[in-house]
């Protein structure tokens, strides 16, 4: 009976309490992840899910006591190569609804933001991996090329709490190393993502954008840095409702000013000087050559004073200190990918060859964070403790400290009726000390008290 009940009761006691709240099993059966026979997709997903908390990886972990009790390594392997696995529409079902939970936290007049980046995904010691592709780190210092993927991923945020929503491993159609193998369904969810991992990232975020709305998704701005401040992207994203704020660099990109055609340095010189905040510099409103119009935000290079960048916000109701301020909310997803690289291994855990490893372990590391993420809201935001917290608020602000003095005398008299005689003398000569040390104006208030002591 214990053998049998061990595969029920895997979760660490911190984890199923969040398990069950945020119903992740269920998301995971909505999304089709399950099998007829064996050992179930639940039960797999839950042993990878802790491996991270065992502090061992799998080998490890089957070469351990435990081994006896957990599944071979071909039925994990099974689980993770899957190529008819949802893995989107369980990813994005599941931060949907964490995103619900956390937006009743949040004030109705907080800005809500999408935020789109992406990040390397190194597998640099592979040579057969499928769809292995030879990309360019520019946010690396070192800025060099390595083997791997690029990870585009779009993200919820309201500036306390961050959540993935979506993701795509990307390759690279001219510096493809390994293709598609020719063994996959091309009817499966497996095969849809093969083919996006082809494409470039503007092609694909509008629909990431559009997926994460219809899922119920509420934001008002979506955050991108200068790789994706391009204007057909835009404006694209405009068209869907949504407003964008992003950093600018200076290219070919021309701006409408006074009938006039101008790049962005041409456009901080007809810029209008902003006093009142040394980090500002001028802000300009503007006509991009796609007929969107957008608000320009000049501000101060803190890694090189003398120069400037340039933020650009299609609300251009929004005050040039707003703006700085809510595209400040982007640096979440840079934390996000530092997260999950550094603590949960992504990358690391698993070193399969096919491309539906690679996205149904990205799944499961997002999958923690966001649990992560949603204990760590209930930890630091006291309205999580839902209406109990409100009435000791309440009981405590109409308890003046002479009533609670008084009750606390009285708790203590209860219990010395319950303890021998020497006890009780010793903590009713400790008691009579600690009123005589009291301060005189509490003694005034209270003399029946001193009294009776």
């Amino acid at each position: 009976m214990i053998a049998n009940n061990g595969q029920k009761n895997q979760l660490p006691k911190e984890i199923k309490a969040a398990f069950d709240e945020l119903e992740i099993l269920k998301h995971l059966r909505n999304a089709g992840i399950k099998k007829s026979f064996g050992f179930t997709c639940a039960y797999l997903f839950q042993l990878i899910f802790c491996l991270i908390f065992e502090q061992k990886n799998w080998f490890r972990l089957l070469n351990g006591k435990k081994s006896a009790e957990l599944p071979a390594k071909d039925a994990v392997y099974r689980f993770l190569n899957h190529s008819k696995f949802a893995w989107r529409r369980f990813l994005l079902s599941f931060s949907a609804s964490t995103i619900r939970k956390v937006s009743s936290l949040t004030g109705n007049d907080r800005p809500k933001v999408l935020i789109i980046d992406d990040s390397s995904f190194y597998r640099n010691r592979s040579k057969k991996v499928e769809l292995l592709a030879r990309c360019f780190d520019h946010a690396s210092q070192k800025m060099r090329f390595y083997k791997g993927f690029r990870m585009l991923t779009l993200g919820w945020s309201d500036g306390a709490t961050f959540m993935p929503l979506d993701f795509s491993l990307l390759s690279s159609k001219n510096a493809l190393i390994n293709g598609i193998s020719k063994n996959i369904d091309k009817r499966s969810s497996g095969y849809k993502r093969r083919l996006e991992a082809l494409q470039s990232a503007p092609e694909q975020l509008p629909a990431m954008i559009q997926r994460a709305l219809s899922a119920g998704v509420e934001a008002s701005y979506v955050l991108m840095d200068t790789w994706f401040t391009q204007q057909p992207l835009i404006q694209s994203i405009v068209e869907q409702g949504l407003d964008v704020i992003g950093m600018v660099k200076a290219t070919n990109q021309r701006y409408l000013v006074n009938r006039k055609r101008v790049d962005l340095k041409g456009l901080y010189r007809l810029a209008t000087p902003v006093t009142g905040n040394k980090g500002i510099l001028r802000s300009v409103r503007t006509t991009m050559s796609n007929g969107v119009t957008v608000k320009v935000v000049f501000v101060r290079n803190r890694n090189k004073k003398s120069e400037w960048l340039a933020i650009l916000s299609t609300d251009c109701t929004l005050s040039e200190k707003e703006i700085v301020r809510i595209y400040g909310m982007r640096w979440d997803i840079e934390v996000f990918f530092k997260t999950t690289k550094s603590l949960l291994k992504l990358q690391k855990e698993f070193q399969g060859r096919s491309y539906d490893l690679l996205i149904s372990h990205t799944t499961i590391v997002f999958s923690r964070y966001i649990l992560l993420s949603w204990q760590n809201r209930c930890s630091v935001d006291d309205r999580t403790l839902g209406g109990m917290f409100y009435e000791l608020c309440d009981e405590i602000n109409e308890l003046d400290w002479a009533l609670a003095l008084q009750q606390l005398i009285e708790l203590l008299e209860d219990a010395l009726q319950q303890t021998n005689q020497r006890v009780k003398k010793l903590i009713k000569n400790q008691l009579q000390q600690w009123i005589a040390g009291l301060p005189s104006y509490i003694k005034a208030y209270l003399p029946k008290l001193s009294c009776e002591t």
